[in-house]
């Protein structure tokens, strides 16, 4: 399993210059790099190195080590794709190896500028640092609104998957957010009421218009954009928690596509849009792999509308966004633990995504 380490640097304003000479000067390079790869239809990283090296060296001033990175960037990028050409930002993140870049033993970088070697300070935390005691390969420069950062690739080994011994369903919504099948709700009020307060927000400054409103808008999306983030850290720990200390796989919902499948009148389509859905699921996913918990994604379709007992699907079930009421059986309870409770029963017979050679429940 692969986990990316953001480490935040702290230049000062001489080497923010450098940085971003540096950064710019490189995607020259892999700009014109891709335009003889294109032209040539030569993609492979050692015929370009063959046909570039030399010219790149010579027109672009970039050392030996940081040009055989420039071409494998390029040479990576049309592995995606060799029916397009390849056109690289002027900022776009640059890949730095060992001979290029090192971590001090202080909270320091040592990494390669157009004018040499610099000395960065870095700032990271508990998590990072447990991050980078399992960092291989290459590194990435980035920068990010304004700010400077290292992605360090963390390769760890999958744990030992743990042998469930049931499965905890999950139905994700808006009103709330997650809700479990033992009957567990993580609420999205907290959300709701913050998305509201940045949208009145928001529309003043739209209406206003001025640079500084514009100004005003970039921070405040930054700020919306970090709190939901905390919040979907926060409710998928929780899960993967129970989920392990319980002894349960989790079954979550497939919600690809649901943005464009869900019609929401015009009041409730913010609530439905400013909701990071894939966002949550992948974040269950990835610490769900490194508690060694096994993960189902099955079809949401129908699970808030199907009784549990007599299995009746039908639309007026849901009575309303809160309440379930069997038409057939008369059963009724809420309906985000009903469709919790259909998840798990689906997962049942649904291969986990991260379980090979297990058997759920």
């Amino acid at each position: 399993m692969k986990l990316t380490a953001n480490i935040k640097l702290l230049p000062s304003s001489g080497q923010v210059e450098l940085l971003k000479q540096t950064l710019e000067t490189c995607n020259k390079a892999c700009n014109w790099i891709s335009d003889q790869a294109w032209k040539g239809k030569t993609f492979g990283q050692y015929s370009l190195h063959k046909i570039t090296y030399r010219e790149v060296r010579n027109q672009f001033n970039l050392s030996a080590q940081m040009t055989v990175r420039c071409i494998a960037k390029v040479a990576d990028a049309y592995k995606l794709d060799k029916k397009t050409q390849r056109v690289f930002r002027r900022t776009s993140a640059q890949p730095y190896d060992e001979r290029i870049f090192r971590f001090m033993a202080s909270d320091m970088i040592s990494i390669w500028t157009m004018t040499g070697r610099e000395k960065i300070d870095v700032v990271m935390g508990d998590h990072q640092r447990r991050l980078l005691a399992h960092r291989k390969g290459e590194v990435d420069l980035m920068v990010v609104k304004g700010k400077w950062y290292i992605a360090c690739t963390c390769s760890f080994d999958d744990p030992a998957l743990l042998t469930p011994e049931g499965i905890l369903g999950v139905d994700f919504g808006i009103v709330n957010i997650a809700t479990d099948s033992t009957g567990e709700i993580f609420t999205g009020a907290k959300v709701e009421k913050t998305r509201q307060r940045y949208a009145k927000r928001r529309a003043i400054l739209q209406h206003v218009g001025t640079k500084a409103a514009k100004k005003r808008l970039k921070i405040m999306s930054k700020h919306q954009s970090l709190f939901q983030k905390h919040e979907n850290h926060c409710i998928s720990k929780a899960i993967v928690s129970k989920a392990k200390r319980s002894s349960l796989s989790i079954a979550i919902e497939n919600l690809k596509g649901i943005r464009a499948e869900v019609k929401a009148r015009k009041s409730g389509r913010n609530r439905l849009h400013n909701w990071g859905f894939a966002q949550l699921r992948s974040f269950v996913e990835y610490k769900a792999r490194q508690a060694g918990v096994p993960v189902t994604a099955v079809d949401p379709r129908n699970t808030s509308r199907t009784c549990p007992l007599c299995l009746t699907v039908d639309k007026r079930n849901r009575r309303t966004q809160a309440l379930f009421s069997c038409i057939a059986c008369g059963y009724t309870s809420m309906a985000d633990i009903v469709a919790a409770g259909n998840i798990s029963s689906r997962a049942a017979v649904t291969p986990p995504m991260f379980a090979p050679a297990l058997a759920c429940g």
